[in-house]
């Protein structure tokens, strides 16, 4: 549904609400968890009351889903998405954590390549220098060494960031099915994956078991399964009228909504180092924006 220059601000500003709630969402998610529920818990919880959302919405849905094998890669994207994301924003320094996840554009241009049949152009090859050296700059250590995640929430956010390009390569391969499927596959996937994902290290001992029903974190789940939804919904309608491009480049306004709220609440920091290895991770996805 095309949009007029004129009209435009009003899509915008609905892709900007997304990125608001994508970008500071890891400040209630620290909140849930100091009231001892854990992320994965609360991501549970939350895409849980999505789906229930959506099945009220459009019942018929299950029946796609459940009719096309394809979607079910849909739903462990995106559930090892939202998992591993909500996880290592909560955490770990936001910043760092936003940063390696953006680094899409190097596994989206690989993923196209493998699951599209792309052409790596020197357009995308110029997009995955960036991204790897922006990666480099991030993961370097301050005494020298490779410049590998070193911490569980760096490996969290790499995989979020894998992850989200295997969603979003899925979502243009699966771009012909019925939208109300596509957003169940995914809302079902962030409840089921950070579910097997929480009930297997709650075993181990690695993560605490689902705390005994409180009302402070029940209606916290409940107001953050409402902004989730809303988000989407707002991303929904924005996407389909501005084109793709600008789509994407506004959605890069997540990263200023993460860096720059953990940075006033202190849950980040910005080095010279960080901000130079930003810049490249973040240019490369402009770059992937205008291709």
């Amino acid at each position: 549904m095309a949009t007029s220059p004129g009209q435009a601000w009003l899509p915008a500003l609905a892709l900007l609400i997304n990125a608001l709630v994508w970008g500071v969402s890891w400040w209630p998610f620290r909140q849930l968890e100091a009231q001892g529920l854990h992320p994965l818990w609360a991501t549970v919880l939350i895409y849980a009351l999505a789906v229930v959302a959506i099945t009220l919405w459009r019942r018929a849905a299950w029946g796609q889903l459940l009719r096309t094998p394809t979607l079910w890669v849909l739903v462990l994207a995106a559930g090892t998405t939202n998992a591993t994301f909500n996880w290592g924003v909560t955490i770990g320094d936001v910043v760092r954590v936003v940063l390696l996840f953006y680094l899409m554009p190097l596994w989206a241009v690989l993923l196209a390549r493998a699951l599209l049949g792309e052409a790596l152009t020197a357009g995308a090859a110029l997009r995955v220098v960036l991204a790897l050296a922006g990666a480099a700059i991030v993961l370097q250590p301050d005494g020298g060494g490779w410049p590998l995640p070193r911490a569980l929430p760096e490996w969290l956010g790499v995989v979020g960031g894998f992850s989200f390009a295997l969603n979003n390569v899925m979502l243009r391969r699966e771009a012909h099915r019925p939208e109300a499927a596509r957003a169940l596959a995914m809302f079902l996937g962030g409840a089921l994956v950070a579910g097997v994902l929480a009930a297997v290290l709650a075993l181990q001992g690695t993560v605490p078991a689902l705390p005994a029903p409180a009302f402070a974190w029940l209606a916290g789940s409940v107001a953050m399964g409402a902004a989730f939804l809303a988000g989407n919904l707002a991303l929904q309608y924005g996407a389909a009228r501005l084109p793709a491009n600008v789509t994407a480049v506004v959605m890069v306004t997540e990263v200023l909504f993460a860096a720059g709220s953990a940075v006033l609440l202190g849950a980040g920091t910005l080095t010279p180092t960080l901000l130079l290895g930003g810049a490249l991770i973040v240019g490369a996805t402009l770059l992937s924006a205008r291709g």
